[in-house]
């Protein structure tokens, strides 16, 4: 078993409308498209996206992509790749060069850190990048890197998918602030300090016990990441702080002289947990004159269920551990205790943990678009933007994977969203940011 992650759900559409009689089943299959939504609504749809340039700001990049069985040429069971983005009319995506400590390989595997796994993780950064340009390498008719705003245009116009590169977590380059440069020279626009745990730069709105983490351990950001965030910000890299604990966040906000990201986050009110945003971090993100991309991760836009909640008390005590006060514990192994399990113990607990998560009722595509409702409401529509979470748990019913893009458009048609501000949650808020964190930087060379 790899790294805690969702399992993928099947492809689904929402329901159809039900018939009352066989002529009105005939004429609900006219009216009605298979997801669920008139067939004037995705026609509408269909042409937004023809027209807007529309932006994932979130997908992670498997290990395996472009090899045999899942080819990026290929319809394949992943939620990314070229066949989806065209059936979405996706114009392009943040595709993140992502590493994490690989800790969670089985009950009886050791996971505690060893001097090994910032190679591992810095081993995962290489192949991700390596998959993305071996992507445009070979297929240089369908696919483009933008490094600025207007390639991301000028590829939108010439048909092509325009990756942009993101990086999540500072954890893989230790202390090494020239590491930034040299990934912004190799094409890195957007760069997040955090993922689960704690790393030298930032702490972590998820701390794990089993790393031996505490929560904001390092008061919120080191000297080292303090000295990150003036280094991007010379560099002309786009600040991502999702995942950041909400001290680090805050400080980071007093820190950068330019707008920030949230590329992948919820609203806290929604969700009660510290991976979401607070109404309060979501202002420090507008005040910066950011955005907030809300993120398709259903445990993370509606609460769970009674059932599956007495599920995880029941399992809880089977662990000698108290009943859930909060959702925090609920989903993932965070009670402080841990840090002292032994691994066989951790490894049985978590596995059962995510086992019993996975039987949890998946959110939907109206659940995802009230958290964008919400956040709209919050901070208004030049402070909001849409992302997936794809290949690492994202994904909701109706809006499954690439392919499903125009499902979103099509609830924001419907809940009477005008086609302008439809294009700046789908992108024109996100290019308008980079636009200004490019601005502000020193030219890069070498790209």
């Amino acid at each position: 078993m790899t790294k805690p992650r969702w399992k993928k759900a099947l492809l689904i559409g929402l329901p159809l409308a039900l018939a009352v009689s066989a002529g009105a089943g005939f004429l609900a299959w006219n009216y009605w498209s298979p997801a669920g939504y008139p067939v004037k609504i995705m026609q509408q749809a269909e042409s937004i996206q023809e027209r807007i340039v529309s932006f994932d700001s979130h997908i992670t990049v498997p290990m395996k992509f472009g090899s045999e069985g899942n080819e990026a040429d290929k319809d394949g069971s992943g939620q990314f790749d070229l066949v989806k983005t065209a059936r979405g009319r996706l114009s392009g995506a943040a595709l993140t060069v992502f590493g994490w400590p690989e800790i969670w390989n089985g009950p009886n595997a050791p996971h505690r850190p060893t001097a090994g796994f910032v190679e591992e993780a810095r081993m995962q950064q290489e192949v991700r990048y390596k998959i993305i340009t071996r992507l445009v390498r070979d297929f240089p008719h369908q696919v483009g890197i933008a490094y600025t705003p207007d390639d991301m245009r000028r590829l939108h116009g010439e048909g092509k998918f325009a990756i942009f590169i993101s990086m999540l977590n500072a954890y893989p380059l230790g202390d090494d602030l020239d590491q930034l440069n040299r990934w912004t020279a190799r094409g890195m626009r957007m760069f997040g300090f955090s993922y689960v745990g704690n790393n030298r730069w930032a702490d972590s709105s998820r701390p794990l016990p089993f790393l031996n983490d505490t929560p904001d351990a390092l008061g919120g950001l080191s000297d080292l990441g303090k000295q990150a965030v003036q280094r991007l910000n010379d560099l002309g890299v786009i600040i991502d702080v999702s995942q950041m604990s909400s001290k680090a966040l805050e400080q980071v906000a007093q820190l950068s002289r330019t707008p920030l990201v949230a590329s992948h986050s919820a609203p806290r009110a929604l969700v009660d947990i510290p991976r979401n945003l607070s109404d309060a971090e979501m202002q420090l993100i507008k005040q910066t004159d950011g955005v907030v991309q809300i993120v398709a991760f259903p445990a993370y836009l509606r609460p769970l269920s009674q059932r599956t909640l007495d599920k995880l008390n029941d399992l809880r005590k089977d662990f000698d551990l108290p009943p859930l006060h909060d959702l925090e514990m609920a989903l993932m192994p965070g009670d402080p205790i841990i840090t002292v399990w032994p691994e066989q113990r951790f490894g049985a607990y978590a596995g059962k943990l995510y086992a019993i998560l996975e039987e949890e009722p998946k959110a939907t595509v109206k659940d995802f678009v009230n958290a964008i409702d919400y956040a709209v409401k919050k901070i208004g529509i030049d402070h909001v933007g849409i992302s997936s979470d794809f290949n690492d748990g994202g994904g909701v019913i109706g809006f499954n994977d690439v392919g499903d893009t125009r499902n979103v458009t099509a609830e924001l048609i419907e809940r009477g969203y005008a086609e302008a501000d439809i294009a700046k949650l789908w992108g024109g808020n996100f290019l308008r940011v980079w636009a200004q964190v490019q601005a502000a930087g020193q030219p890069v060379a070498g790209r």
